[in-house]
């Protein structure tokens, strides 16, 4: 008898690495992909970390067609109340009857190893189907998936700040220093997704005003398009 597809929740950060991993989840009949998990600062409605308006994160959501689990977090929460939340919204995941959460998580062993030792105190295992892929490869296919994405978080001291909002395409692989890696997997940057192969219909983005936080982070503020036609293009916009 052949087995069951098995729940899996992808956590979400709406950059490339995510994307990657729920593409490689939906093709494999192995998993079935019941959502996506995502932290979101409440005090500024935008993701954690990479600074994306919640309404981007929203839109996403919507064009790929899967439910959207927000762990919503304070301003600066500390290290016990981002696991306090995330605990919270995990078990409420796990009493549905999911009990895998999958990472895109590239060669950071300790990021690894927390991922499975916080999400083992529910119960629940971790997935990484990205896991020791070379990056300079794994870049290059995101591209060739036809996958398109604008960095929306630039390190100022692995990077060229001015790059925030850049689009991540072939010419910014060229161009970025030889210590930088081309997914970004030591922070040096952060991506938001617009449109794939996973997209109902790409999302219009145009960029915003870039500023700089604690002296060394530039982000672009990246801005959702009513335009109202879903017949147009992807296009990341001045």
């Amino acid at each position: 008898m052949k087995n069951s597809p098995v729940p899996v929740i992808v956590s979400w950060s709406g950059g490339k690495d995510s994307a990657l991993t729920l593409h490689a989840l939906q093709r494999d009949p192995a998993w079935q992909v019941r959502g996506l998990l995502t932290s979101v600062n409440r005090a500024y409605g935008r993701i954690s970390m990479h600074g994306v308006r919640e309404t981007l994160l929203d839109a996403q959501a919507a064009s790929l067609g899967l439910p959207l689990y927000k762990v919503q977090l304070p301003e600066r929460p500390s290290n016990d109340e981002y696991e306090a939340a995330m605990a919270e919204t995990l078990d409420g995941l796990r009493r549905q009857g999911i009990m895998h959460v999958a990472f895109g998580d590239l060669f950071l062993e300790d990021i690894r190893r927390y991922r499975k030792t916080q999400l083992a105190r529910v119960a629940m295992q971790g997935v990484f189907p990205l896991w020791l892929r070379p990056t300079a490869p794994l870049a290059r296919e995101f591209l060739a998936l036809g996958f398109k994405a604008a960095l929306c978080c630039v390190d100022g001291e692995a990077m060229d700040g001015g790059l925030a909002g850049r689009e991540y395409d072939a010419a910014l692989l060229q161009e970025l220093p030889a210590a930088v890696d081309p997914c970004g997997e030591n922070g040096e940057f952060h991506t938001f997704v617009y449109a794939g192969p996973l997209f109902r219909r790409p999302l219009v983005v145009r960029r915003g005003e870039r500023v700089l936080r604690e002296a060394r982070f530039y982000f672009c503020d990246l801005l959702l398009e009513e335009t109202g036609h879903e017949h147009l293009e992807p296009a990341l916009q001045r």
